[in-house]
């Protein structure tokens, strides 16, 4: 797998406002799936390593800037790649850009997220799962 993952998103009516610009908490959502997919590309199903491994994670810090809107019916892509790894965190950086002729980037994040315990949600150690860099 190459160092980032690519995830193709479409605006629709539900993620926009009265006039077809999509609702700021919705890039959120986005950037969220993006890095449960980028998981999922890698061979993880986040509900096993609950049940199997015992940890879980959870955004810790989160940083967000918006540059230009996305609009009903874009076709955009969230790109997602590990910018920071740590003992028992991830920090990811993430793009949601329009796909095609004006390509170009539309919000940008750093996202950190927490290793924890799966009972407790206690910090722990990540497990060694392959992550890189």
């Amino acid at each position: 797998m190459s160092d980032s993952h690519h995830w193709p998103v479409r605006v629709y009516w539900e993620d926009t406002d009265a006039s077809g610009v999509v609702y700021h908490a919705n890039y959120l959502r986005w950037f969220e799936r993006g890095r449960s997919e980028w998981l999922r590309a890698l061979g993880f199903d986040q509900h096993k390593l609950m049940c199997e491994v015992g940890v879980a994670f959870t955004v810790a810090n989160l940083e967000i800037q918006y540059k230009r809107p996305a609009r009903l019916d874009d076709e955009l892509e969230v790109v997602t790649r590990i910018a920071e790894l740590k003992k028992a965190s991830l920090t990811f950086a993430q793009a949601l850009s329009r796909r095609g002729e004006d390509a170009v980037i539309l919000c940008q994040a750093r996202v950190q997220v927490a290793c924890v315990d799966a009972r407790t949600f206690a910090p722990r150690r990540m497990p060694d799962l392959g992550f890189r860099a």
